[in-house]
């Protein structure tokens, strides 16, 4: 009786997935996305997938990383989601990732997967910064990195930032300051009214690495965006992480498999609150 039931299960739950995937995967991206612009979160419209298609740049995104790979790694299902929806995607890297010594390889192969994902060199950038270096005990400072970011979001005029929130996903303190860094210009109002910043959501170590099997929890937990892969993103993805060359220690290829995030990117946005704060 017990074995049976856990069949059920099983055959319910896998059912659930590719329902939700096939019913509100892009639905899911463009409501958000539409009610985010018109400043109603938290509200999901079940309309048809084919009226959900935006005319093209009309959302113009900004994804803000710290160091190279954390494009696929983090933020695949989402930038590919965008990308399909005639999006215009900038990507900002806030070091070349020289932790170890790679930073001049790391930065070509960044340029490498994002050619994979489908963003184009032209809308790259990777700062080089002495005050801005690979370091998991480097305090960044939240003025400098907000000046950098709002710098990109002016001159491409962004009308969406996607980025980590306040846990930076992994813990990494130079993901975390990125999330300081647009909280900061949040709540001093230098963020344009017409731009959304969107962090994407710290999750469970039991649901990071339970992969695509996530998918339910995630569509059942209230987020303002929400974006999924299918199996040609997933390997699009996966070919991106593959030009990570100089990170692909034996631990990757288990997380290609294993994370949510390659498949599925929730997001919260941050309010646009005006306060009168200072940061050092």
């Amino acid at each position: 009786m017990f074995f049976s039931l856990v069949i059920l299960f099983v055959v319910f739950y896998v059912a659930s997935i590719k329902w939700i995937f096939h019913r509100y995967n892009r639905t899911f991206l463009m409501s958000g996305l539409k009610l985010l612009f018109n400043d109603r979160r938290h509200q999901m419209g079940f309309r048809d997938v084919n009226e959900m298609s935006l005319p093209p740049d009309s959302v113009r995104a900004l994804v803000v990383i710290a160091h190279p790979d954390d494009e696929c790694m983090f933020f695949a299902p989402s930038i590919l989601t965008l990308l399909k929806q005639n999006a215009s995607v900038h990507l900002l890297c806030l070091s070349s990732g020289n932790y170890y010594n790679q930073g001049v390889q790391r930065k070509d192969e960044l340029f490498d997967s994002a050619a994979v994902l489908g963003i184009p060199a032209s809308r790259v950038s990777v700062i080089e910064h002495k005050d801005l270096q690979d370091d998991p005990k480097a305090e960044w400072s939240i003025s400098l990195t907000s000046s950098l970011i709002l710098k990109h979001i002016q001159i491409h005029a962004i009308n969406a930032v996607l980025a980590f929130d306040g846990r930076g996903v992994s813990g990494h303190a130079n993901h975390i300051v990125i999330y300081k860094a647009l909280n900061h210009l949040a709540v001093t109002g230098k963020i344009p009214h017409s731009c959304h910043v969107l962090c994407l959501d710290t999750i469970s170590i039991f649901r990071k690495y339970l992969s695509i099997l996530e998918l339910p929890i995630s569509w059942l937990i209230p987020s303002d965006l929400c974006c999924i892969s299918g199996p040609k993103e997933y390997n699009q993805a996966k070919r991106a992480m593959f030009c990570h060359r100089s990170q692909l220690l034996w631990f990757r290829h288990l997380y290609i498999f294993f994370s949510r995030y390659m498949f599925v990117n929730t997001f919260q946005a941050i309010p646009l609150h005006r306060k009168d704060i200072k940061v050092y």
